[in-house]
């Protein structure tokens, strides 16, 4: 895979014990409603909030009388007890039209932001998560739109549509409509290239799964201040609009009530204060409820899932697999088996470059198999291809794979997602990186649980226990409340390796595992491996540019150089008396002069002191 990243934990930690760095954070309890309320700015402008719409929306019961009513022998009136806020030039009461107004203005706003909402929000999703020839159209249609000049737009509107406001915000909904698409483009086109999200795709999940667990966490808390933002936006516009005499004329809005006080304002200057304080207030009440709702949201530890406390309370014993019964009679088919594989990528304006060239490679069951090679040899490529996830521009050119007796070569994507989870698995390098912070480990394990074997809940919850004591990590329960950056990166290994045995896969394909480990770590983690595949009967592509970690796990070797198998064969053989000259090479670049036991010597020796 790519140059490894940096770990945020303590890699020096030991694999099977949290983190040390002290207790765990003290996490906010509660509801996202009870997090709002508790931020002083919240509690204020929510409750401002709620004043405003209830007082808008009983309107008919409050208001002192209709919002049309009127009485040219009031007109200008004092405030009074009949009349809180005076009469204005028509003898209409101000405060009925205040709220009645609030009505017609809050309502045409709530429309062009419904519209604004559903066409942006799901192109950005789409266009951000898939890219292709969506996003080149989408995102040209959406810079033309942002080049016209919106009150222009409008006024043009009204010409030739009619005077009806709520005409002009179905077109103000459509012109801020890019505001979300953009905006939500560019922060799902970042998240798609998370590790996380390709964990994700490999444990079979869904894209549209994956887009509502994993993505849209990430959207929601710039999506919520948008939101306000487009909703003030519409309301001054709506209301600056109706100031210059554009809608009817007899409908009570505040931006209507702005134009008859300006006209008015040497008369009565207190008839501007009304609509204007409504306006002001419920701009600024907006803007704060969102920063407040946006902090809520994306505070760093979350209460456990409901999923998560179960687990706690779940009593049941570690069962851990029994060992694969002996198969008798002839070897089975391979699991994997890749012939003349080759991987290219497409080049602007030039031909597609080839990476990976005519690859031959078998997993059989219950066989360890190290892809060997350097850092660009197209190991990882090869992996990829056998999983279905290529990076963007990659395609399998020709050759077969055959995974477990299915052509996984040019399947469909949805066929891809039945077999991975299920038939094949996958474990990365970055244990860190491949794990949502956003979620506990309970909930994460528990996704792919739910997602292939259609167990319950309270099923799952047990299950991941279960899991977590097969890879031996002590307090399982308390490790499934925690969120990834409260355990080591040994720990987050062990989980990931939990996770891609969730579902009994026949296959694992492990990807530099041990990379991001110090050297204890990766010990216990190739133990482990070893355990499982000899316990479930795995068959197990090991890629990786180590040849210390080939010669204690592998049974057979395959060394690639520059897209093509050089060399391959059993460990044995390929360590001891190795043929190619790039594998003297990589075994010249670890290996010193002086006399030594072989590596599969000293292997033997473990075995037999264990």
């Amino acid at each position: 895979m790519s140059e490894n990243l940096p770990v945020t934990t303590a890699q020096g930690a030991a694999a099977g014990t949290p983190s040390k760095s002290g207790a765990a954070p003290t996490r906010t309890r509660g509801g996202i409603v009870r997090r709002v309320l508790r931020n002083p700015l919240g509690g204020v402008s929510a409750a401002l909030l709620a004043i405003l719409v209830l007082a808008v929306l009983l309107a008919p019961l409050i208001a002192p009388q209709a919002p049309g009513a009127s009485s040219l022998a009031d007109a200008f009136a004092d405030p009074g007890t009949a009349h809180p806020l005076g009469m204005d030039s028509a003898g209409r009461d101000i405060l009925s039209r205040v709220l009645y107004g609030g009505r017609n203005t809050l309502g045409g706003a709530l429309l062009a932001l419904a519209i604004a909402l559903a066409l942006g929000v799901p192109a950005g999703l789409f266009a951000g998560y898939y890219g292709g020839r969506f996003d080149s159209v989408a995102t040209w249609s959406v810079n033309l739109v942002m080049a016209l000049p919106a009150m222009v737009v409008l006024l043009a509107s009204r010409a030739i549509l009619g005077p009806d406001v709520r005409v002009l915000m179905i077109v103000l909904g459509v012109l801020v409509a890019p505001s979300f698409f953009r905006l939500v483009r560019g922060i799902v086109a970042n998240v798609r290239g998370e590790l996380y999200v390709d964990a994700a795709k490999v444990s079979g999940l869904s894209d549209a799964r994956i887009v509502a667990r994993h993505v849209l966490i990430v959207v929601r808390g710039p999506i919520v201040i948008q939101v306000a933002l487009v909703a003030g936006i519409a309301i001054a516009l709506q209301a600056g609009l109706e100031f210059l005499g554009v809608g009817s004329g007899s409908t009570a809005t505040w931006g209507a009530m702005l134009n008859e006080a300006f006209q008015n304002i040497q008369r009565a200057p207190l008839l501007i204060l009304w609509p204007g304080l409504a306006l002001g207030l419920t701009n600024c009440a907006l803007v704060l409820m969102a920063a407040a709702v946006r902090d809520a949201l994306e505070e760093h530890a979350p209460r456990p899932s409901r999923s998560a406390r179960r687990a706690r309370r779940t009593e049941t014993a570690a069962r851990t697999a029994p060992a694969a019964p002996a198969r008798p009679g002839p070897p089975r088919a391979a699991l994997l088996s890749v012939r003349d594989l080759a991987v290219a990528y497409a080049q602007a304006g030039s031909t597609d470059k080839e990476v990976v060239h005519g690859v031959d490679l078998d997993v059989h069951p219950g066989e360890i198999v190290g892809l060997v090679g350097e850092s660009g040899s197209g190991k990882t490529q090869t992996a990829f291809s056998v999983l279905g996830i290529l990076p963007e521009g990659g395609r399998v050119t020709r050759g077969s794979i055959t995974v477990n007796g299915q052509e996984a070569a040019g399947m469909k994507e949805r066929d891809h997602r039945a077999l991975r989870g299920r038939t094949v698995a996958y474990v990365p390098q970055e244990p860190m990186s491949n794990l949502d912070p956003a979620f506990t480990i309970g909930s994460q394990l528990m996704e792919p649980i739910r997602h292939h074997l259609g167990l319950s809940r309270k099923e799952a919850a047990a299950r991941a226990l279960e899991l977590l004591r097969l890879v031996e990590i002590p307090e399982p329960e308390r490790t499934l409340r925690l969120h990834p950056h409260e355990i080591s990166g040994g720990m987050a290994q062990r989980v990931l390796i939990a996770g891609a045995m969730s579902c009994d896969p026949e296959l694992l394909i492990a990807d530099e595992p041990t990379t991001a480990l110090d050297v204890r770590v990766q010990a216990e983690v190739l133990g482990l491996l070893r355990r499982l595949q000899k316990e479930r009967g795995l068959g197990v592509l090991l890629v990786t540019h180590n040849l210390g970690v080939v010669a204690d796990i592998c049974d057979r070797v395959a060394v690639m150089s520059a897209g093509r198998i050089v060399e391959s064969g059993p460990a044995e053989q390929i360590l001891g008396n190795p043929q190619d000259p790039y594998t003297r090479t990589l075994l010249d670049a670890v290996l010193d002069d002086a006399p030594t036991r072989a590596p599969w010597q000293h292997r033997a020796a473990r075995t037999v002191t264990a």
